[in-house]
């Protein structure tokens, strides 16, 4: 409670620096914060052109000439906010280590102002995805309501691997290139550009230890297939989340005080 208290006691500092990084991001930009909707719509134009006029990609079982591209670019949202929020929070005590040692302030509200940054950018590109999804006529109807809880699991989760080695890093600067060579592998081992039915059956099992494949293959079925998709199988992620937050905030609260003098 002392936590929620704490960002909500903050929370025009927590707005005020998330529009301040939009500002700073666009700085000296001709376009402006259009580039904002212009690089995630360049995305969706290439991957539908390449993949649905030039290599006529196709998912089996599923008649709709979009269904490739939509399949992808579920997969590459959600991957990418995913991405943002763990990269930039295991590194945000060390890049704002001048304002964590002259400040006094609660240093939790330094990873919340990058989920709400994250979640900003990822609505933005949802929202102009959505548009392409209406307007190929591939709407998946009330199943698209099913999102939110789904997005709600990926926000904890990535706030929870993010703090977690965001503290570690401050001590072991190893975790933050690590992370990165992990993160290669992690992409690769997430059906995000290939079906699953592509795997060899011997595999199949070991996605469980992937919460991002749930994660993704949740929004896919959502909006590929048109269905909720099975809440059993996001049980194992809502875990992962759990607990890795609980160890983040734990690390946290523990080590916050040292993390000054390391830094």
């Amino acid at each position: 409670m002392t936590i929620i208290r704490e960002i909500w006691n903050y929370r025009s500092f927590i707005f005020g620096s998330i529009k301040r990084e939009f500002q700073l991001k666009y700085q000296n930009s001709m376009l402006g914060i259009a580039w904002s909707v212009i690089n995630p719509l360049a995305m969706i134009i290439v991957y539908t052109v390449i993949f649905q006029r030039v290599m006529h990609s196709r998912l089996p079982g599923v008649d709709n000439s979009f269904a490739y591209s939509i399949y992808l670019c579920s997969g590459i949202l959600t991957w990418g906010l995913f991405l943002e929020i763990t990269s930039r929070i295991q590194n945000v005590f060390i890049e704002n280590a001048n304002l964590v040692k002259k400040l006094a302030f609660p240093r939790i509200i330094l990873p919340v102002i990058i989920v709400f940054s994250a979640v900003v950018n990822f609505t933005i590109s949802f929202s102009l995805f959505i548009g392409f999804l209406l307007v190929s006529d591939s709407f998946p109807g009330w199943s698209f309501f099913s999102v939110f809880p789904v997005l709600l699991i990926q926000v904890i989760f990535s706030l929870g691997l993010g703090l977690t080695l965001g503290v570690l890093n401050v001590f072991f600067r190893d975790i933050g290139h690590l992370f990165g060579i992990v993160l290669q592998f992690w992409f690769w081992f997430t059906p995000i550009v290939y079906p699953i039915t592509i795997l060899p059956k011997e595999l199949h099992n070991l996605l469980i230890l992937n919460p991002m494949a749930a994660l993704v293959q949740a929004y896919q079925t959502i909006f590929v297939y048109g269905f909720c998709p099975p809440w059993q199988d996001l049980i194992s992620p809502s875990l992962f989340a759990v607990v890795l937050s609980l160890l983040g905030f734990y690390l946290f609260r523990k080590y916050s005080g040292e993390m000054v003098d390391e830094l």
